[in-house]
């Protein structure tokens, strides 16, 4: 039986691996063309598509497809039977390891680049606007079905968390990357609008599988600080990554090259996927045992098989991922859903609505591209020790509280930006660097907080549903765009503040504390 589960595993990984050399020529078969027009600006708007950029589509469905293939675990229900109980003595009770700290560096880089996806969407705006020789309001519909990507995204890959594994929805959205980086070579607005489509679906899946991939791994008592710190470095590190990529290299490529860089950052992802473990619970509740335990020994778990009379809270029964129990809307946890539902709303509305008008609003203020590129990313520096600070209050004061706190802080800067748009000539920095600081606090804390708020059987699809949440905001600020109703910077922020003080009475009323709970209560529970 090992011995088939072996072949299983690298005809897997073969498949994969073709997958990625597919998705990878079928991006190379694009760059000629691009390349033709470096005369031109690399403009390609009104061209026609070439025999090999249609080829490349081609490869790039079916090397997707074959690496999703590649990626879902084979035959795993003919061995739940069999399987013996394990009583797990961590990861909750372990010390931090040389192996923690190594997952938690590389998925700071992981959302870092997630991160940075949707975070440019704001910065190719004003090239694409000007090369498509659209109105605003038609190219205001990129961002939009990017966001209308996420939303799907972040439902879709909670499910498939919950049942293929969180590393396989990690290594499918880091393939689609690579993919979809053609947005940067599409001479069609239209093909562009479908690529991004796909880039916003896999940047909203992974965010939230990667937050219940760590809230899985790592020890009770250093989970908090971890989440909070690996999410708001991953936030202001792609946020950054985008403006200062944007500063750099737009002044020289044009637009194009901020959706061409999908393709190094996503190879970039699969080669670290062997760095990525699956979580040891979700291994165990699908009666993975032997790749359980060699993912507990890497983290420092020690386990034992249980003998029939014994009781342990570390048990999980192999089915309890896929029949969950409970659900999003269950008196347990409906307060919750609800008060975590509103906060990412309003937060969608600021980081894809009030957020993506900010470079326009200071080009029309009199800035330059590459000027208001710096002033961006020089609130986004500003807000990056403050990542350490929400860190310690999740972990050593109140996560509830320190979400309350954040959300405070936000419509300080809301209040900041209101005041700003009263007088044009002050410096933007400061007022934008609060707003930056207080919404990367409440994502920071949000998706951690969902993480510790669902049991196993459901933890994907709740931080998913949060995580969707936080797209709806950001749909109805594109549907404004699209509608060429964008009001003015000072009326955004006052339309933002209204939902956000709702969003703070909400999670003072319904949500509890969660510092310090052991998962192993709350998914035996569940």
């Amino acid at each position: 039986m090992t011995r088939v589960i072996d072949l299983r595993g690298r005809a897997s990984l073969a498949a994969f691996a073709a997958g990625c050399v597919a998705v990878t020529i079928g991006v190379l078969l694009h760059l000629p063309m691009l390349w033709v027009a470096r005369d031109m600006d690399f403009h390609l708007a009104g061209m026609a598509m070439d025999n090999s950029m249609m080829f490349g589509m081609l490869l790039i469905v079916a090397g997707i497809a074959l690496a999703g293939y590649g990626l879902v675990p084979k035959s795993v229900g003919a061995h739940l039977a069999g399987v013996p109980r394990l009583a797990v003595a961590a990861p909750e009770d372990a010390p931090l390891s040389p192996a923690h700290w190594g997952l938690m560096a590389v998925l700071v880089v992981a959302l870092s680049i997630d991160v940075m996806k949707p975070a440019s969407l704001g910065f190719v705006m004003p090239g694409m606007v000007a090369e498509y020789a659209v109105s605003k309001a038609h190219a205001a519909l990129v961002p939009f079905f990017a966001l209308m990507g996420t939303v799907v995204g972040s439902v879709v890959w909670g499910m498939v968390a919950d049942v293929y594994g969180r590393k396989a929805s990690i290594m499918l959205s880091a393939i689609m990357f690579v993919g979809t980086s053609i947005c940067g070579a599409m001479p069609s607005l239209n093909w562009n609008i479908a690529m991004c489509f796909l880039m916003g679906a896999a940047a909203g899946g992974m965010l939230p599988v990667t937050y219940a991939l760590l809230a899985e791994t790592m020890p009770s008592r250093d989970r908090g600080w971890a989440l909070v710190l690996v999410g708001g470095l991953g936030a202001v590190g792609g946020y950054f990554a985008a403006s200062g990529c944007s500063a750099v290299l737009q002044p020289l490529f044009g637009w194009r090259i901020l959706w061409l860089l999908n393709l190094p950052t996503g190879l970039a992802l699969v080669l670290m996927g062997g760095l990525i473990p699956e979580s040891a619970k979700f291994l165990l509740a699908h009666g993975r045992t032997a790749e359980a335990q060699a993912v507990m020994a890497r983290f420092g778990t020690t386990s034992h098989i249980m003998v029939d009379d014994e009781e342990d809270l570390d048990f999980i029964p192999h089915h309890s991922a896929q029949k969950p129990r409970g659900n999003l809307v269950s008196a347990r946890f409906a307060g919750k859903t609800i008060a975590l539902s509103v906060v990412a709303v309003s937060w969608g509305l600021i980081n894809f609505g009030l957020l993506l008008w900010l470079p326009t609003s200071l080009i029309a203020r009199g800035y330059s591209m590459a000027v208001s590129s710096k002033l961006l990313a020089q609130s986004a520096l500003i807000a990056f020790p403050t990542v350490f600070v929400v860190a310690l209050l999740f972990s050593r004061w109140s996560t509830k509280w320190s979400l309350a706190s954040m959300i405070m802080v936000t419509l300080g800067g809301l209040v900041g930006v209101l005041l700003l748009d009263q007088d044009p000539g002050s410096n933007p920095v400061l007022p934008i660097a609060l707003l930056i600081i207080g919404s990367n606090g409440v994502l920071a804390i949000l998706l951690p907080y969902a993480a510790e708020t669902y049991p196993l059987n459901i933890r994907g699809r709740g931080t998913g549903w949060v995580a969707a949440c936080s797209k709806l905001g950001g749909l109805f600020a594109q549907l404004l765009s699209i509608l060429a109703l964008v009001p003015l910077l000072g009326a955004a922020a006052l339309m933002i503040i209204l939902p956000l003080m709702l969003a703070l009475i909400l999670v003072i009323r319904f949500c509890n504390e969660t510092r310090g709970l052991d998962l192993r209560t709350l998914d035996g529970s569940a």
